[in-house]
């Protein structure tokens, strides 16, 4: 369905499928898929964007929902941030319904969508360090019915790209059946956007720990020694419980390595301190990667 509003100089595509999106984006390279907006409208508004054509994804039922499928989630990258949030969503993928309800004020979460945090990969998105721990993947659709599954840290970090007609329309979650957690710090009282988020996972199957890092650079970061040496101390097969000490030394951890101290200079000169901005941003990482594990092994 295509409806063109009077005297607008742009077409605005109304699909019934993920294929049929496809086959518009691919007739029309210069438009612009639109799920909630949220971010779209924003870039318009500051004018920063000027779509020559939209393709409205909102129709697609196929995107919107989510099945089991083989020990995994696969999620319709539709989805909005306001249904994840909701108590069954929770009880599947506890993480992402956290950041979900994390994410905003209810009119962004009602109209926000996890395919639109993906693909718009800003830095504050909240779904994005716990899909990051969890190591979830997305399914692209292309034109011809073709479909491609890469991992979504590969698409944040800019590894691999959508293609030109190409779409997520779906993300695949593993489905730990453990105790996952998500906390983030904001500027201000109440919704608001992260200055630093944290979300951790314990894998039990694989006796590990997966903690991924928000908001502080262009993508989540990964503290893969920090989550390797935590996961050595835990008694998988007891009590799983950590001293208040060990907690701290992870949060440390996490912080020292997701915003590191300066290189030393190489002409031997005294070495260069962090700014108070960044120090105070990684006491505010330690403290919410120390209280993310706790949570997770009380």
């Amino acid at each position: 369905m295509t409806t063109h509003a009077p005297h607008a100089s742009h077409t605005v595509t109304l699909p019934a499928s993920l294929d049929e999106a496809v086959a518009a984006l691919t007739a029309m390279p210069t438009a612009v898929p639109v799920a909630g907006g949220t971010d779209l409208m924003a870039a318009v508004n500051a004018g920063h964007l000027r779509p020559a054509a939209l393709v409205g994804l909102n129709r697609i039922s196929e995107m919107r929902g989510w099945q089991y499928l083989d020990g995994h989630a696969l999620l319709g990258a539709g989805l909005t941030l306001a249904r994840m949030g909701r108590p069954d969503f929770a009880a599947l993928i506890p993480g992402l319904a956290a950041a979900a309800r994390a994410a905003g004020p209810p009119q962004i979460r009602n109209a926000g969508t996890l395919g639109g945090n993906i693909v718009t990969s800003a830095p504050t998105g909240d779904t994005l360090p716990v899909l990051a721990a969890l190591e979830a993947t997305v399914i692209i659709a292309g034109p011809g019915g073709s479909r491609r599954e890469i991992p979504v840290s590969h698409l944040l970090a800019g590894r691999e790209m959508l293609n030109p007609g190409e779409l997520v329309g779906f993300v695949r979650v593993p489905l730990l059946h453990a105790p996952q957690t998500f906390l983030k710090a904001t500027g201000r009282t109440g919704p608001g956007r992260a200055t630093a988020s944290v979300a951790l996972v314990l894998d039990p199957a694989r006796r590990g720990v997966r903690c991924a890092v928000g908001a502080v650079a262009a993508m989540p970061l990964r503290p893969l020694e920090a989550e390797q040496w935590v996961a050595s101390l835990i008694d998988w097969d007891g009590e799983r419980g950590l001293v208040p000490e060990a907690l701290r030394a992870f949060g440390d951890y996490v912080a020292a390595a997701c915003i590191p101290d300066p290189a030393p200079p190489e002409d031997g000169s005294e070495p260069a301190t962090l700014p108070p901005a960044a120090l105070h941003l990684r006491r505010t990482v330690a403290a919410l990667a120390r209280r993310a594990l706790g949570r997770a092994l009380s």
